[in-house]
């Protein structure tokens, strides 16, 4: 047993267990997986600097030839994922290494070509993006998405990392179609960085207020008195059947107060439901934020919040 501070090494040996043909790459491996940094105790910070964290990581061994294309569509995710989340205050930095450190491996002709290669793609992609040296992983450049948070502070999270060093130092190969063994290319890529520290700066984006398709309850079904809780619980479970995340709250406190709880909890939509609604078969449907939305049928709230949740609605989208 070890404690990994990084999973590159086993991801090495899942690709040098087997022979390799030019025609298998790329190869691309991915994990959640938990890694350990022995963090100093003043450098600890809630969810966003700790010792044991997990990483969206995946690596990917390619050709030379492959090395761009699939640069290119890996930095397109990083954008997605931050996109769909609304996190679009961002720098992108291309991390180079620092003349005359000792601190990185590999050959002079293969970091420049790794740079080289960095550089063209964001320039490609017309990406705003800044070159620092000092930035590099000891094994290659890389470019990193530095994300600013609600307060402005700067949080580097998604990166992706060329790196031609280490399948050389793993002795990695495949066969080419000139029949002859080649030596593969690694990219290292992960969109949300530490997943501890992507959901702590996210909680704090969102002050905790998620937009509905992020939300662990999404809607709160509020019954107006006790004659209507048996009507409520039919609404909650037809929510759920629908595959929202849902809850009743059927405690004796006046409606008004549970509607205040509701919105203290920061729950996207409450529905109210007394016994004009269980005649009708309708829910009156209210806002977090913008409040009343009038009553409708169940089915018609349902197509609506299948909706946003489908098109990942942002609060302000």
């Amino acid at each position: 047993y070890l404690l990994k501070p990084m999973n590159c090494p086993h991801h090495i040996q899942i690709f040098k267990a087997v022979q390799r043909s030019y025609r298998d790459l790329p190869v691309r491996l991915a994990e959640f997986g938990t890694v350990y940094r022995y963090e100093q105790t003043g450098e600890l910070s809630g969810m966003t600097r700790v010792r044991g964290f997990t990483q969206d990581d995946a690596h990917l061994f390619v050709t030379p030839e492959q090395v761009e294309d699939e640069l290119r569509a890996n930095i397109e995710l990083v954008r997605f994922v931050l996109k769909t989340l609304g996190l679009g205050d961002y720098r992108v930095r291309i991390g180079l290494r620092a003349k005359g450190s000792d601190k990185y491996v590999g050959s002079d002709d293969d970091w420049n070509a790794a740079e080289a290669a960095l550089l063209r793609i964001v320039k490609a992609l017309d990406m705003p993006h800044t070159a620092e040296e000092g930035e590099a992983a000891f094994y290659g450049p890389k470019i990193d998405f530095v994300v600013r948070d609600c307060i402005g502070r700067e949080w580097q999270l998604g990166t992706v990392q060329l790196d031609y060093n280490l399948p050389r130092r793993f002795d990695l190969e495949y066969i080419g179609a000139d029949n002859k063994t080649h030596r593969p290319v690694m990219i290292h890529r992960a969109p949300f960085g530490s997943m501890e520290r992507f959901m702590g700066i996210l909680i704090e984006h969102f002050a905790g207020a998620f937009p509905t398709w992020l939300a662990p309850e999404q809607v709160r079904v509020l019954p107006v008195s006790e004659k209507a809780a048996e009507y409520a619980k039919g609404v909650e479970a037809r929510l759920r059947a629908a595959g929202l995340r849902v809850t009743a709250d059927l405690g004796s406190d006046k409606i008004g107060a549970r509607i205040r709880t509701a919105t203290l909890d920061k729950v996207p939509y409450m529905v109210v439901v007394g016994e004009k609604e269980a005649q009708s078969g309708g829910v009156a449907v209210r806002d977090r934020v913008t409040g009343d939305l009038g009553t409708m049928p169940v089915d018609d709230f349902i197509a609506r919040m299948a909706s946003e949740v489908r098109d990942r609605r942002l609060p302000n989208g």
